[in-house]
């Protein structure tokens, strides 16, 4: 019964695992998106027209004009010409179409397994809710960029742009989740009660991680102090916890929020290791046991591109390694995930 549940499941199974492979895509849009200050280069949401770029040169004059009217521009790229404007519209053109295309992947064939019977009426729920998490993203990201589109500001809030990076790994993470309960049967569980603990902490963690690496792109916290392992010359450097309260100074203050960033590198590399020290002991036949590894490989490298991206942070190097930190930071959250996924109690398919 269980193979037979899980052979029907197996279209959408494969349908949910192709939104995680656009989720990825897309976070990954707008990671480029974000280095290559290209975020406010559309001052405009049109859902529908804004799908085609400007197809004249009067239209691109007209956009061009339009950025001009921001900060941005004025304060910090009004040596800009059509050419460079263009480049900058390219990706948040393509960022926001990826989210048009992603939109409509989830649409269309949910259409059709509905019609077809294929979606079971329990699945509706979570369908419903992945619906709702896919157009919260879209709506946070207008946000995000509406708050940048003024005559003081030459970037979008850091504060907003980590909403919206975290909304974006909640949704992958949920769609995820929801093709694993539909494509890996429940007889491959192993609850190991220990571990479950530990793999729920360090997702906790890394949720915080996710959290000040959005806070460190952002606000270019990596240039208050591009050394490695100290920090400027320091272990723990002045001006750290100095800037008023505490909530103040660890979300406004640079060096402590790249001290954080730092820190919880550190912790979640050793809690990693003890996890994978802690699985390495289970019976070999425990699936858990053939991921033991997995974790703290991925962490090992996650770490190296994060101390190559602060060292390069000047330079044109970071949008390479930026983006890399952030797919392995979301490699990481899949990984973890899927050991969590291991590590439940039978359940249902979904």
């Amino acid at each position: 019964m269980i193979k037979s549940n899980f052979t029907q499941h197996k279209p959408i199974a494969i349908w949910l695992y192709s939104g995680v492979f656009m989720i990825i895509v897309q976070v990954l849009l707008g990671g480029i998106t974000r280095l290559t200050g290209s975020g406010l280069s559309i001052t405009e949401w049109k859902p529908i027209l804004g799908t085609l770029p400007p197809l004249t040169e009067h239209a691109w004059q007209e956009a061009f004009l339009k950025y001009q009217q921001i900060a941005q521009y004025k304060l910090l790229n009004n040596h800009f010409s059509l050419t460079d404007f263009k480049a900058i519209y390219f990706w948040e053109w393509f960022h926001r179409n990826w989210a048009r295309f992603m939109g409509l992947a989830f649409i269309i064939p949910f259409v059709y397994f509905l019609f077809t019977k294929k979606i079971d009426n329990k699945m509706i729920k979570p369908m419903v809710i992945l619906l709702l998490l896919g157009a919260l993203q879209g709506l946070i990201g207008w946000i995000m960029v509406q708050s940048g589109l003024n005559n003081q500001d030459t970037s979008v809030s850091y504060f907003r742009l980590a909403i919206h990076f975290i909304a974006a790994s909640v949704l992958l993470a949920y769609v995820l989740w929801f093709a694993l309960t539909l494509s890996v049967p429940t007889k491959m569980n192993n609850y190991t009660p220990n571990l479950k603990r530990l793999n729920i902490l360090l997702l906790i963690l890394l949720f915080f991680q996710l959290m000040y690496g959005a806070f460190m792109a952002g606000s270019h916290a990596a240039l208050a102090a591009k050394t490695w392992p100290d920090i400027n010359g320091m272990w723990w450097p002045d001006g750290i916890f100095t800037q008023g309260g505490f909530i103040h100074d660890i979300s406004h203050n640079f060096y402590t929020i790249q001290f954080i960033h730092r820190g919880l590198a550190y912790l979640l590399t050793f809690l990693t290791f003890y996890w994978s020290y802690l699985a390495s002991k289970l019976p070999k036949k425990n699936s858990l046991y053939k991921w033991r590894y997995i974790p703290s490989v991925v962490i090992v490298i996650q770490v190296i591109i994060g101390v190559f991206t602060l060292l390069n942070s000047e330079f044109k190097g970071p949008i390479f390694y930026g983006v890399l930190h952030q797919f392995m930071g979301m490699l990481l959250v899949m990984i973890l995930l899927i050991t969590l996924f291991l590590n439940s109690k039978s359940k249902t398919a979904y």
